[in-house]
């Protein structure tokens, strides 16, 4: 009889419990874990970060249903920040484009580019661009100025432009590579891209 009357209850709450983040963790799977990574930067660590955002999310009942779904992505997001710890550099770096990376999801340009972001820029991008966060929201969770989001956010869009042209330039010589082997059928001979040959 109490367990019935438990059951209804939680039915008739306007509350997300448990087994709703359950649920939602379970049905955007997919989605939640790219978050994770593009946060983190790291597979194992993407995972360990989805895991603990779901016990993260599990423990504020107090969430209505239909934000259920935007409270288990801004678990994810805290729990990211706790564990990566990003920081507001003391001098910002210039970005120099490099197709190497251990990560298997950065086979795909779009991931690639913004995980090799430093990992303020990431998460502020992430959080601001992707997310759409506020920037007053971003500088709440990641304990700095609405402006340190502002200039992160500029120069993470501006690597990622970098990182673009850079790409766009892999993939037309190896176009061009390719044209070159269909037609001779010889060994091909490297000529570079005149905007690589001058950055060499």
């Amino acid at each position: 009889m109490c367990s019935r009357r438990k059951v209804r209850n939680q039915q008739s709450s306007p509350y997300a419990m448990r087994n709703d983040f359950c649920r939602i963790f379970e049905t955007n799977m997919n989605s939640l874990y790219v978050l994770s990574f593009l946060l983190t930067g790291d597979r194992t660590i993407a995972e360990q970060c989805l895991v603990g955002g779901l016990h993260i999310a599990q423990e504020r009942n107090q969430v209505f249903k239909e934000w259920a779904e935007s409270w288990a992505r801004r678990a994810i997001i805290q729990n990211a920040i706790r564990m990566i710890r990003p920081r507001k550099a003391a001098d910002a770096t210039h970005w120099t484009a490099d197709p190497r990376t251990g990560n298997a999801l950065t086979e795909h340009g779009e991931f690639a580019g913004v995980v090799d972001l430093p990992a303020f820029e990431r998460f502020a991008f992430v959080m601001s661009v992707l997310e759409r966060y506020s920037d007053q929201e971003c500088s709440l969770l990641l304990g700095c100025t609405r402006g340190d989001v502002a200039a992160a956010r500029t120069r993470g869009l501006e690597r990622l432009g970098e990182f673009a042209d850079f790409h766009r330039n892999l993939v037309s010589i190896g176009s061009y590579q390719k044209t070159r082997q269909d037609d001779s059928g010889s060994e091909p001979h490297f000529t570079a891209i005149p905007s690589l040959a001058a950055s060499a």
